[in-house]
């Protein structure tokens, strides 16, 4: 039976084997027990679910996983860690731990992982995957926006993140937090903050806030995309000089595909004003945006056509609307942003052209 992870036990198994946490993982490990507790319990897990967890720490939050959930993939990056965390979880059969780093590179996951997660889904008859985490500061961004977009498609994703994060996350339109990663998580899912934690929950202490966001998926929602591609693309794009007037902000994103003419036709027929800002619209609104925008795009790309990744992706969703309609009825990608650039003010001039 492992022990109880306290400051305490933490830091004197570290000590006991000659290593300290290390701030290049960004790990901050989460003390307070009773939080590790609410991100479990904000998951529901179930007999059917397989959890990804990035992240795995020393393994306090693994093991809760691993006593409700199908399997647990669980993926540590640091070879001194991971040891560790394999006696703290010893006793479950459902785990995988994978010592590597999650992600390829900065905009798409580990193909190993990847390809663990789909072999462990299909073990389970009706299985569905969860992200659940205590998710490192430093990958945070590109975890979560990046597994919106592959295949198997999460049903549900309760992570700890940085509270600015979680602050863009769920951020309303006109506001200073909307931007790109409001909206491409926000046409896939509902999105709530579970709970706001200090820095005194944490060893080593962080420099901010953190908070427990839960984002639900909702096929529904996504149905509303025509290519899922393409829309990750159009709404970053768009949001990289958010302070432009939007005529002029896709003037400049869609200048090979759309002439001044075409994008003041579908502005007019959108009903939305040419001199408002990106940040202004709804995600409704950009939704309809990329889906006007879209046949220009084919048109100048005349081989283009929903991509393989777009077809899987409203196919995945699909198949999660027919396990899930529960949670569906109640709440009725080549470039990827970074934390430092998914809401970047490019500078640029204000005006129209």
């Amino acid at each position: 039976m492992s022990q109880r992870q306290t400051l305490t036990y933490l830091s004197q198994r570290l000590e006991s084997v000659g290593i300290e946490p290390k701030t290049r993982f960004g790990q901050n490990f989460l003390i307070d027990l009773n939080l590790v507790e609410l991100i479990a319990r904000s998951a529901q897990l179930t007999s059917k679910d397989v959890v990804l967890e990035v992240g795995t720490g020393m393994g306090s939050l693994t093991r809760l996983l691993a006593a409700q959930a199908a399997h647990v993939v669980t993926v540590e990056i640091d070879s001194h860690i991971a040891p560790l965390a394999r006696e703290e979880f010893a006793e479950f059969n459902n785990v995988t731990l994978l010592e590597r780093d999650a992600r390829k590179n900065k905009s798409q996951f580990d193909p190993v992982v990847l390809e663990t997660l789909r072999e462990k889904l299909a073990a389970v008859p009706g299985g569905k995957l969860k992200l659940v985490a205590n998710l490192p500061y430093n990958v945070a961004t590109p975890i979560i926006s990046n597994l919106l977009s592959v295949d198997p498609w999460p049903t549900r994703i309760v992570v700890t993140i940085q509270k600015e994060l979680a602050d863009r996350i769920v951020a309303e339109p006109r506001t200073k937090d909307y931007g790109a990663l409001s909206i491409w998580i926000q046409a896939q899912a509902k999105a709530q903050i579970v709970r706001v934690m200090p820095p005194s929950v944490f060893w080593p202490r962080p420099k901010v806030d953190s908070a427990i966001v839960d984002i639900r998926t909702q096929s529904v929602l996504r149905k509303r995309i025509v290519d899922v591609e393409f829309f990750h693309n159009f709404v970053r794009s768009t949001f990289l000089h958010r302070r432009k007037f939007l005529r002029s902000a896709l003037i400049g994103s869609m200048k090979d595909h759309l002439d001044k003419s075409a994008i003041d036709e579908i502005l007019a027929k959108l009903e939305i004003r040419p001199d408002c800002r990106a940040e202004q619209l709804s995600v409704e609104e950009m939704i309809d945006l990329a889906a006007a925008a879209l046949p220009y795009w084919q048109a100048g790309n005349p081989n283009a056509k929903p991509s393989a990744k777009s077809r899987r992706a409203n196919r995945e969703s699909t198949q999660v609307a027919n396990l899930d309609d529960n949670d569906q009825q109640a709440d009725s990608l080549t470039d990827r942003w970074t934390d430092q650039d998914e809401d970047q003010d490019q500078g640029g001039d204000e005006s129209d052209e």
